[in-house]
C-alpha cells in the first residue's frame, strides 16, 4: 500500500490596509502541505510533528502583514518560502490565492481612497508549488489566472456550416449575440517572472483580462473555438515571457424567444445545459 499525504488550511481571508493612499489588497488563501513525515499522525495518531492548521492560518495573517507586493503569485511564493523555512518538517507546499476584488468609488466630493466596492464576480487567481527538501526552498511550478469572466456581445459572432444529422436541432446562427463564461490560466517560461512584483512581473492578471476583453470585442468569430484560439495566439504573440495559456469556456448565450416591432428581439435565460470548450496553447 502506498500513501500520499496532504493537509492544510482553506479560505484564509485577509484584507491588508496600509493607509488612505494605498489600495487595499485582499485575498483568500489556501495552504496544502505534503510530506511523508506526517505519516505517523495518520497511522498511529502521533501528532508531535503536525503543524496545526490553525497555526497555518495565523502564519498567513502574519505574512500578509509582511508582504509588501501586490501580486497574488508573489504572495503565494512569499508565504510558501517562509513556511518551509519556519517548519522544516514540511517537504513540499501548494499555496493558492483568490483575489477579493475591491474597486475604488468616488465620494460625493470626487475624492477616492476611502470607499471601495466588490461588484465583479470575476477575479484573479494564483497557485504556486514549492519544494522544501533542498537547502533553500524553491518554487517548482506557478500558474496565474482569471476566473469566472462573463462577457456579452450583441454582434460579431456566428456559428454556421457545422455537422448535421438526425439529432441536430440547432439552427445556423449568423451574427448572433454571444454570452461567454470563461476561465483563463497561464504559465511563464521563467518561474521568477511568474512570482515577481514590479517590472519583472508587469503582466498582471488584470492586464490579461483586459486583453481578452479587447479580443472578444473586436474579433469576428465563427465559433467559440475560433474565438478562444484567437485570444490565446494574440496573448502568446504579445507576451514572449508566457509559456502557455489555457481556456475553459462555456456558451451562456440566451435563447431567442420573441421578436418585437422595429427589429426588437427578446431573449430569455439559456437552458442550464452549456456547451463547453477547452483549449491549451503551448509554445
Amino acid at each position: 500500500m502506498t500513501t500520499e499525504i496532504r493537509y492544510g488550511k482553506a479560505h484564509v481571508v485577509f484584507y491588508r490596509l496600509a493607509g488612505r493612499s494605498a489600495r487595499p489588497f485582499a485575498a483568500s488563501v489556501d495552504v496544502d502541505v505534503f510530506g511523508e513525515r506526517f505519516l505517523h499522525a495518520y497511522t498511529e495518531g502521533d501528532n508531535r510533528e503536525i503543524v496545526a492548521t490553525d497555526t497555518m492560518k495565523n502564519f498567513v495573517y502574519a505574512m500578509a502583514a509582511e508582504y509588501t507586493g501586490a501580486s497574488l503569485a508573489g504572495l503565494c511564493a512569499f508565504i510558501g518560502r517562509r513556511l518551509l523555512a519556519t517548519y522544516p518538517v514540511m517537504e513540499a507546499l501548494r499555496v493558492s490565492a483568490r483575489e477579493i476584488p475591491l474597486d475604488p468609488v468616488s465620494s460625493p466630493e470626487g475624492s477616492t481612497g476611502v470607499l471601495f466596492r466588490s461588484t465583479r464576480g470575476d477575479l484573479g487567481v494564483a497557485q504556486v508549488d514549492l519544494d522544501g527538501r533542498d537547502a533553500e526552498p524553491r518554487v517548482t511550478a506557478a500558474r496565474t489566472g482569471w476566473e469566472d469572466l462573463v462577457l456579452l456581445k450583441t454582434t460579431g459572432s456566428s456559428f454556421v456550416a457545422f455537422a448535421r444529422d438526425a439529432y441536430t436541432s440547432l439552427p445556423e446562427l449568423v451574427d448572433r449575440p454571444l454570452t461567454l463564461r470563461m476561465d483563463a490560466h497561464w504559465r511563464h517560461i521563467n518561474l521568477a517572472d511568474a512570482t515577481a512584483d514590479g517590472p519583472a512581473g508587469s503582466l498582471g492578471a488584470r492586464a490579461v483580462r483586459d486583453e481578452l476583453e479587447r479580443t472578444f470585442h473586436d474579433f469576428e468569430s465563427r465559433s467559440i473555438q475560433h474565438l478562444v484560439h484567437e485570444m490565446g495566439t494574440r496573448l502568446l504573440a504579445a507576451h514572449p515571457e508566457l509559456a502557455e495559456i489555457e481556456f475553459s469556456a462555456e456558451n451562456r448565450t440566451p435563447d431567442h424567444v420573441r421578436d418585437g416591432p422595429g427589429g426588437v428581439k427578446i431573449f430569455a435565460e439559456p437552458r442550464p445545459t452549456f456547451g463547453r470548450i477547452g483549449l491549451l496553447l503551448r509554445r
